[in-house]
């Protein structure tokens, strides 16, 4: 099972930050994958970051993307 943190992408639409669409930041464990929407199905809890500064949306579970939308699907299971 693998942890996930959602940010806001406050830096979309720049060089390699995704399109003005991509609005979210989304980390699996140590990876970043920037998407437009997000789906979680499972529980889930806000958390500050360790500078103190960022809020983010936590929880676990697996992850499947949806590349035609954009999408990051957080599940209990792994159904990929």
């Amino acid at each position: 099972m693998n942890k996930y943190l959602i940010r806001f992408n406050k830096s979309r639409g720049q060089a390699g930050r995704g399109t003005p669409e991509h609005v979210w930041r989304v980390f699996e464990n140590e990876n970043e994958f920037l998407v437009k929407n997000f789906k979680i199905n499972t529980l889930s809890f806000s958390e500050i970051d360790a500078s103190g500064l960022d809020w983010n949306l936590c929880c676990y579970g697996y992850m499947a993307l949806d590349k035609e939308t954009s999408t990051a699907i957080i599940n209990t299971e792994n159904k990929q």
